[in-house]
């Protein structure tokens, strides 16, 4: 059975976006096949009017300077990134604390951590020594951790939860409450009573730990995520010659005569080369349908984590001192994180985005929990009452970060002759990352390298 010389990639997440823009840079046809009406996955862009004339994105993000393939992907692509994003230096401030009566705050009721724009690592010495919040023993603590995190060169050999390793190197509850695990729920999306010690160490290794500053600098997208790689990635592929099928799910694949075979609304056409790009649930489907049972099996042991997030439209004079602050949660005043969308687009002057990691939520109540939450923290009364609402819950946002997932992560992207996978729930063999973009423009960009490869050798 003859096959088309096209290269098939099923999904366009940024996995599977990466993928399809590197091969089509190689000069390889691209027929890029998505069940969405729209491009990006779990990071795409909707259509809120009640919220905002612009697009908004289905969650809050914030890159790192340490996504090094993102942004160059980009760049390839023609993003500029000045006018992609706002690049802020590395900082972790709650409401008030920048403030000059914060010492009259509660001890305890949050902190800032500010790095100046200095060289790796005297930043992050001068974060420590200035930082708001902390008394000596959070801040002794913290070093003693930095210290021995970097002797271990940010690695463990046997995994355990996040809070077991801060635990065992004498996190003061301060500091566990007011930094470790926000920053766990904002990298893993996994509780760090539950999460990987281990990925949690790889991410600060490539932000923290690494010797150029800007790596630890946060880019807050100026533009919906819509707006900046799915776009750009479907101009270059337009350029290129690539067919995009849009609301078109692939509904089977199998091999047959040395071929695949792929059934989607566009009817049924042959590959010899396939690159499933999509996310691990559906990607179990189409390696069963694919006859590779064992990897389809092993893909059915990771379990979603969601994500909330929260838009409030306020009057567009509303504005917070900052772009964005942490907030103190509990159970009931669950918003983790808040975004002024203001300082990002003038446009959405006055539209505040409140994050909700590993979220359980009740949809109905959050709106005024969360006005509650955030008249009372930020001291603004008016924030307790809103215009509009809108509770935007990615139910699988990302997998279940636990320690030794990597027992059900793939590490190879060929699962089959003529058959690879992308997608941040694959194992960097340089990093074993978390549900991020980066981790999906990583795993894209090394399929892509690999079917390239072994095309070439055959």
């Amino acid at each position: 059975m003859s096959a088309t010389e096209a290269i098939a990639v099923i999904g366009a997440g940024w996995a599977g976006l990466a993928a399809a823009a590197r091969l089509s840079l190689s000069g390889r046809q691209v027929h890029l096949y998505e069940r969405s009406r729209s491009l990006g996955g779990r990071a795409r862009s909707l259509e809120l009017p009640e919220i905002c004339a612009t697009p908004l994105d289905n969650g809050q993000h914030i890159l790192l300077g340490a996504y090094r393939h993102t942004l160059q992907l980009l760049q390839d692509c023609g993003v500029n990134q000045a006018d992609a994003f706002l690049r802020l230096p590395l900082q972790f401030p709650y409401p008030g604390f920048d403030q000059a009566d914060w010492k009259q705050r509660p001890f305890g009721s949050g902190m800032l951590f500010e790095a100046p724009a200095w060289p790796a690592p005297l930043h992050l010495l001068a974060a420590l020594l200035k930082a708001r919040g902390l008394n000596w023993e959070d801040k002794l603590a913290l070093s003693r951790f930095s210290s021995t995190a970097r002797w271990m060169d940010w690695d463990l050999q046997v995994d355990c939860s996040v809070t077991t390793l801060l635990e065992r190197y004498a996190q003061t509850p301060n500091l566990y409450r007011l930094l470790w695990r926000p920053l766990c729920l904002a990298a893993l999306n996994t509780p760090p009573e539950w999460a990987s010690a281990r990925v949690f160490l790889h991410v600060l290794r490539d932000s923290l730990g690494a010797a150029r500053r800007q790596a630890s600098d946060m880019l807050l997208p100026r533009r919906a995520l819509g707006a900046l790689l799915p776009q750009a990635v479907e101009s270059l592929l337009k350029t290129g010659g690539a067919s995009i099928f849009n609301a078109c799910a692939v509904r089977g694949l199998q091999a047959q005569d040395g071929v695949w075979l792929l059934h989607s609304k566009q009817g049924q056409r042959t590959y010899s080369k396939v690159l499933i790009a999509t996310d691990p649930w559906q990607g179990a489907t189409l390696l069963q349908q694919a006859g590779v049972q064992e990897l389809a099996a092993q893909l059915q042991a990771c379990t979603p984590r969601a994500i909330a997030t929260c838009y409030l439209r306020y009057a567009p004079e509303l504005k917070l001192a900052r772009p964005f602050y942490a907030l103190c949660d509990t159970p009931e005043a669950p918003g983790q994180f808040v975004f002024d969308r203001g300082w990002l687009d003038p446009a959405q002057a006055g539209v505040l985005a409140v994050v909700i990691s590993a979220a359980e939520i009740d949809a109905a109540a959050l709106p005024q929990q969360l006005m509650a939450q955030l008249a009372a923290q930020c001291q603004m009364p008016e924030l307790r009452h809103a215009q509009a609402s809108r509770v935007i819950c990615e139910k699988r946002a990302t997998f279940n970060c636990e320690p030794e997932s990597d027992k059900w992560r793939p590490a190879a992207p060929e699962a089959a002759p003529g058959l690879w996978l992308a997608g941040d729930w694959l194992q960097d063999p340089k990093a074993l990352y978390p549900a991020t973009l980066e981790g999906a423009v990583r795993s894209g960009e090394a399929a892509a390298k690999a079917l390239l490869k072994a095309a070439a050798a055959s």
